[in-house]
Protein backbone atom coordinates (compact mmCIF):
# COMPACT_ATOMS: atom_id res chain seq x y z
CA UNK A 1 0.00 0.00 0.00
CA UNK A 2 0.75 3.64 -0.43
CA UNK A 3 1.92 5.96 2.36
CA UNK A 4 -0.63 8.36 3.20
CA UNK A 5 1.95 11.49 1.80
CA UNK A 6 2.93 9.54 -1.52
CA UNK A 7 -0.27 10.88 -3.45
CA UNK A 8 0.37 15.02 -2.23
CA UNK A 9 4.14 13.97 -2.87
CA UNK A 10 3.29 13.40 -6.68
CA UNK A 11 1.24 16.01 -6.57
CA UNK A 12 3.80 18.59 -5.58
CA UNK A 13 6.10 17.19 -7.77
CA UNK A 14 3.97 16.97 -10.85
CA UNK A 15 3.84 21.06 -10.30
CA UNK A 16 7.18 21.36 -9.60
CA UNK A 17 8.26 20.33 -12.77
CA UNK A 18 5.61 22.87 -14.16
CA UNK A 19 8.08 25.51 -11.99
CA UNK A 20 11.22 23.88 -12.83
CA UNK A 21 10.28 24.15 -16.58
CA UNK A 22 8.69 27.32 -16.96
CA UNK A 23 12.01 28.46 -15.08
CA UNK A 24 14.24 26.90 -17.61
CA UNK A 25 12.29 28.48 -20.64
CA UNK A 26 12.62 31.97 -19.10
CA UNK A 27 16.26 31.40 -18.46
CA UNK A 28 16.28 30.28 -22.10
CA UNK A 29 15.05 33.62 -23.64
CA UNK A 30 18.28 36.26 -22.72
CA UNK A 31 20.36 33.89 -25.07
CA UNK A 32 17.89 33.49 -27.78
CA UNK A 33 17.36 37.08 -27.77
CA UNK A 34 20.90 37.71 -28.09
CA UNK A 35 21.25 35.67 -30.66
CA UNK A 36 18.68 36.91 -33.09
CA UNK A 37 19.85 40.16 -32.10
CA UNK A 38 23.46 38.89 -33.32
CA UNK A 39 22.19 38.08 -36.64
CA UNK A 40 20.56 41.80 -37.12
CA UNK A 41 23.75 43.41 -36.29
CA UNK A 42 25.55 41.04 -38.78
CA UNK A 43 22.65 42.07 -41.52
CA UNK A 44 23.16 45.49 -40.70
CA UNK A 45 27.17 45.56 -40.85
CA UNK A 46 26.92 43.64 -44.20
CA UNK A 47 24.40 46.42 -45.72
CA UNK A 48 26.80 49.30 -44.28
CA UNK A 49 29.80 47.11 -46.33
CA UNK A 50 27.94 47.14 -49.08
CA UNK A 51 27.32 50.61 -48.70
CA UNK A 52 30.46 51.60 -48.35
CA UNK A 53 31.67 49.72 -51.35
CA UNK A 54 29.51 51.37 -53.81
CA UNK A 55 30.88 55.36 -51.99
CA UNK A 56 34.05 54.18 -52.28
CA UNK A 57 33.32 53.33 -56.61
CA UNK A 58 31.77 57.19 -56.28
CA UNK A 59 34.42 58.43 -54.58
CA UNK A 60 37.17 57.11 -57.21
CA UNK A 61 35.08 58.18 -59.59
CA UNK A 62 34.77 61.50 -58.89
CA UNK A 63 38.79 61.56 -58.26
CA UNK A 64 39.17 59.87 -61.52
CA UNK A 65 36.32 62.86 -62.97
CA UNK A 66 39.17 65.35 -61.23
CA UNK A 67 42.20 63.75 -63.35
CA UNK A 68 40.20 64.37 -66.21
CA UNK A 69 39.54 67.89 -65.76
CA UNK A 70 42.95 68.86 -64.49
CA UNK A 71 44.40 66.80 -67.73
CA UNK A 72 42.32 68.36 -70.02
CA UNK A 73 43.11 72.04 -68.02
CA UNK A 74 46.98 71.00 -68.34
CA UNK A 75 46.43 69.88 -72.58
CA UNK A 76 44.87 73.17 -73.26
CA UNK A 77 47.49 75.51 -71.79
CA UNK A 78 50.38 73.50 -73.65
CA UNK A 79 47.93 73.84 -76.85
CA UNK A 80 48.14 77.60 -76.13
CA UNK A 81 51.79 77.57 -75.35
CA UNK A 82 52.49 75.89 -78.71
CA UNK A 83 51.05 77.93 -80.36
CA UNK A 84 52.89 80.76 -79.21
CA UNK A 85 56.06 79.27 -79.39
CA UNK A 86 58.51 79.87 -82.09
CA UNK A 87 61.89 77.87 -81.92
CA UNK A 88 61.52 73.93 -82.91
CA UNK A 89 62.40 72.20 -80.39
CA UNK A 90 59.91 74.08 -77.86
CA UNK A 91 57.14 73.56 -80.29
CA UNK A 92 58.02 69.51 -80.17
CA UNK A 93 58.53 69.54 -76.58
CA UNK A 94 55.36 70.70 -75.95
CA UNK A 95 54.17 68.41 -78.57
CA UNK A 96 55.38 65.25 -76.47
CA UNK A 97 53.71 66.78 -73.39
CA UNK A 98 50.36 67.01 -75.26
CA UNK A 99 50.76 63.66 -76.72
CA UNK A 100 51.85 62.42 -73.34
CA UNK A 101 48.75 64.05 -71.77
CA UNK A 102 46.55 62.72 -74.39
CA UNK A 103 47.21 59.81 -73.44
CA UNK A 104 47.04 59.88 -69.70
CA UNK A 105 43.52 61.21 -70.57
CA UNK A 106 43.03 58.07 -72.57
CA UNK A 107 43.53 56.31 -69.77
CA UNK A 108 41.81 58.33 -66.81
CA UNK A 109 38.64 58.18 -69.14
CA UNK A 110 39.09 53.90 -69.54
CA UNK A 111 39.51 53.88 -65.87
CA UNK A 112 36.64 55.99 -65.57
CA UNK A 113 34.23 53.93 -67.92
CA UNK A 114 35.19 50.84 -65.91
CA UNK A 115 34.43 52.62 -62.40
CA UNK A 116 30.97 53.50 -64.01
CA UNK A 117 30.47 50.09 -65.05
CA UNK A 118 31.58 48.58 -61.62
CA UNK A 119 29.32 51.19 -60.11
CA UNK A 120 26.22 50.28 -61.89
CA UNK A 121 26.40 46.29 -60.72
CA UNK A 122 27.18 47.78 -57.39
CA UNK A 123 23.97 49.76 -57.16
CA UNK A 124 21.86 46.76 -58.38
CA UNK A 125 23.83 44.32 -56.00
CA UNK A 126 23.34 46.68 -53.22
CA UNK A 127 19.89 47.20 -54.00
CA UNK A 128 18.82 43.61 -54.12
CA UNK A 129 21.10 42.70 -51.04
CA UNK A 130 19.58 45.19 -49.10
CA UNK A 131 15.99 44.52 -50.06
CA UNK A 132 16.87 41.11 -48.67
CA UNK A 133 18.86 42.07 -45.56
CA UNK A 134 15.92 44.24 -44.16
CA UNK A 135 13.30 41.74 -44.83
CA UNK A 136 15.48 39.35 -42.89
CA UNK A 137 16.20 42.03 -40.18
CA UNK A 138 12.04 42.29 -39.98
CA UNK A 139 11.59 38.85 -39.76
CA UNK A 140 14.15 39.15 -37.00
CA UNK A 141 12.77 41.71 -35.34
CA UNK A 142 9.75 40.19 -35.15
CA UNK A 143 10.87 37.39 -33.60
CA UNK A 144 12.64 39.79 -31.01
CA UNK A 145 9.40 40.70 -29.87
CA UNK A 146 7.77 37.66 -30.02
CA UNK A 147 10.30 36.54 -27.83
CA UNK A 148 9.36 38.96 -25.71
CA UNK A 149 5.90 38.68 -25.57
CA UNK A 150 6.67 34.86 -24.50
CA UNK A 151 8.92 35.89 -21.57
CA UNK A 152 5.91 37.67 -20.32
CA UNK A 153 3.69 34.87 -20.64
CA UNK A 154 5.92 32.38 -18.87
CA UNK A 155 6.70 35.18 -16.30
CA UNK A 156 2.87 34.90 -15.62
CA UNK A 157 2.47 31.28 -16.01
CA UNK A 158 5.47 31.03 -13.52
CA UNK A 159 3.71 33.28 -10.64
CA UNK A 160 0.88 30.93 -11.05
CA UNK A 161 3.04 27.93 -11.22
CA UNK A 162 4.70 28.79 -7.68
CA UNK A 163 1.63 29.39 -6.16
CA UNK A 164 0.70 25.89 -7.18
CA UNK A 165 3.54 24.75 -6.09
CA UNK A 166 3.18 26.70 -2.60
CA UNK A 167 -0.70 25.22 -2.32
CA UNK A 168 0.59 21.34 -3.20
CA UNK A 169 3.17 22.05 -0.37
CA UNK A 170 0.70 23.21 2.37
CA UNK A 171 -1.00 19.35 3.20
CA UNK A 172 2.35 17.48 3.85
CA UNK A 173 4.01 17.50 7.11
CA UNK A 174 7.57 18.99 8.10
CA UNK A 175 9.37 15.33 7.51
CA UNK A 176 7.52 14.91 3.78
CA UNK A 177 8.65 18.32 2.81
CA UNK A 178 12.69 17.50 4.85
CA UNK A 179 12.69 14.91 2.72
CA UNK A 180 11.41 16.36 -0.76
CA UNK A 181 13.29 19.00 -0.10
CA UNK A 182 16.61 17.17 0.11
CA UNK A 183 15.77 14.99 -2.91
CA UNK A 184 14.36 17.90 -4.97
CA UNK A 185 17.83 20.08 -4.67
CA UNK A 186 19.70 17.50 -6.50
CA UNK A 187 17.74 16.35 -9.12
CA UNK A 188 13.89 15.45 -10.57
CA UNK A 189 11.85 13.03 -10.37
CA UNK A 190 11.92 13.50 -6.80
CA UNK A 191 9.11 9.88 -6.32
CA UNK A 192 10.17 7.19 -8.28
CA UNK A 193 7.94 3.76 -8.68
CA UNK A 194 9.67 0.91 -8.42
CA UNK A 195 9.78 -1.67 -11.50
CA UNK A 196 11.21 -5.31 -10.88
CA UNK A 197 13.24 -4.32 -7.62
CA UNK A 198 14.76 -1.23 -9.28
CA UNK A 199 14.23 2.34 -8.40
CA UNK A 200 12.74 3.88 -11.20
CA UNK A 201 14.40 7.29 -11.53
CA UNK A 202 18.12 5.54 -11.17
CA UNK A 203 17.72 2.13 -12.35
CA UNK A 204 19.89 0.51 -9.88
CA UNK A 205 18.42 -1.90 -7.41
CA UNK A 206 17.10 -1.62 -4.32
CA UNK A 207 17.99 -2.83 -1.03
CA UNK A 208 15.15 -5.73 0.74
CA UNK A 209 14.91 -3.02 3.78
CA UNK A 210 13.46 -0.51 1.05
CA UNK A 211 11.80 -2.69 -0.77
CA UNK A 212 9.92 -4.15 2.15
CA UNK A 213 9.07 -0.29 3.40
CA UNK A 214 7.84 0.41 0.28
CA UNK A 215 5.44 -2.36 0.53
CA UNK A 216 4.13 -1.85 3.68
CA UNK A 217 3.91 1.87 2.97
CA UNK A 218 3.97 2.12 6.67
CA UNK A 219 6.69 4.88 6.16
CA UNK A 220 8.28 6.84 3.12
CA UNK A 221 11.08 4.32 1.58
CA UNK A 222 14.09 5.69 -0.15
CA UNK A 223 16.27 4.59 -2.65
CA UNK A 224 19.51 3.47 -1.34
CA UNK A 225 21.18 4.71 -4.52
CA UNK A 226 19.92 8.35 -5.47
CA UNK A 227 17.72 9.08 -2.03
CA UNK A 228 14.20 9.34 -4.24
CA UNK A 229 11.13 8.62 -2.56
CA UNK A 230 10.00 5.38 -3.30
CA UNK A 231 6.73 3.33 -3.93
CA UNK A 232 5.17 -0.32 -5.49
CA UNK A 233 2.54 0.85 -7.65
CA UNK A 234 0.12 -1.60 -7.26
CA UNK A 235 -0.75 -3.67 -10.13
Amino acid sequence: MRHPALDNLLILQDRDQRRLSLEAQIASVPAETAAVEKKIATEKTAIETARAELLALEVKRKSLENDIGAAEAKLAKYRTQQSQVKKNDEYQALGHEIETTEQAIGEFEGQELEVMFAIDKAKEKFASAEALMKGNIAGQEARIRALRERDTSLRAELTAAQAAVAGARGPLDTLALKLYDRVAARTQPVCAVIHDGKCGGCHLKISGEADSAARKGDKLATCDQCGRIVWWEAV
